[in-house]
């Protein structure tokens, strides 16, 4: 007996599984400074690599429907808006389902369920820059069902007046456009590998992002330190030379010690590589 032939996967398929193998990705790149990854739990008591897999995995139903709700909307409005909201709550409750109640991927709900549904609504225009601005349009429309934000990124936002997830999608992702993308293309230019071009990106992320994240954690000195050394590691070459690798190790010792983990930049990590993969899509559905 011969097997079917797969069918073909929808659209909102495939966007599905680009989210879910950038967050997978994200979380199996190695050596990141105070995250999880291959080596271990990173500044996280509560996180192993195999609960960040399963949380992506359990996203990957979440993030067809808003591709569908996306498709099927076809603008950019209140009802799409409220839409993508609904879907978004539902998700992070089958998240916290999966992990028991541990935050593994909310920010990255955030800004991939953006992105895909940004993708969704035009599949044939997802450079760059085309597809953050659909992203940042549809989080600037007001959530009417929403409830207060009292996240911990949101409650640093309020304190130290930093740009948080929130602020960092309606401004169309300047931090992942101006940094993280260019970065990533830069080292993959330059003859960098494949997980070297990557951390470098993560890296160019650091150095910029206000990281709710490590605020909640550390504070000011924690961003200071993340932002500096993240900086160093650039400049002395990037992850793929001997010099860079070392002050990565000083980065890393550095963060443990101030018990800084900086989950924002690695959502938005998450966010770049999946913008980066998106574009082959076009023309395929």
């Amino acid at each position: 007996m011969q097997l079917r032939e797969a069918r073909q996967l929808s659209l909102a398929e495939q966007l599905a599984d680009l989210a879910v193998e950038a967050l997978i990705d994200e979380a199996d790149l190695t050596p990141k400074p105070a995250l999880v990854d291959r080596r271990g739990s990173g500044a996280h008591r509560d996180l192993s690599l195999g609960l960040m897999h399963a949380s992506a995995l359990a996203l990957w139903p979440m993030f067809r429907e808003m591709a569908e709700a996306a498709g099927e909307a076809g603008a950019i409005d209140q009802p799409l808006r409220e839409a993508l909201g609904r879907i978004g709550r539902d998700g992070e409750a089958q998240m916290l389902a999966t992990t028991g109640g541990v935050n593994t991927h909310r920010g990255a709900i955030w800004a991939l369920g953006l992105l895909v549904a940004a993708a969704a609504l035009e599949p044939d225009d997802c450079i760059p820059a085309a597809l953050a601005l659909r992203a940042a349009r549809i989080a600037l429309i007001e959530d009417r069902q929403a409830p207060t934000p009292d996240s911990h990124g949101a409650r640093m936002a309020r304190r130290y007046g930093a740009r948080g997830a929130r602020e960092e999608a309606q401004l169309g992702f300047p931090t992942l456009l101006l940094h993280g993308l260019p970065r990533l293309q830069a080292s993959r230019a330059a003859g960098a590998g494949e997980a070297h071009a990557r951390l470098d990106a993560l890296l160019a992320i650091m150095a910029e992002l206000v990281d709710t994240c490590v605020l909640w954690r550390s504070g000011l000195p924690g961003l200071n330190s993340m932002q500096r050394g993240a900086r160093a590691v650039l400049d002395a070459g990037g992850c793929a030379s001997l010099a860079g690798r070392r002050r990565l190790r000083l980065l890393e010792a550095d963060l443990l010690r101030l018990n800084a983990s900086p989950g924002g930049a690695a959502d938005l990590l998450a966010a770049c590589l999946f913008i980066d993969r998106v574009g082959g899509l076009s023309g395929s559905h």
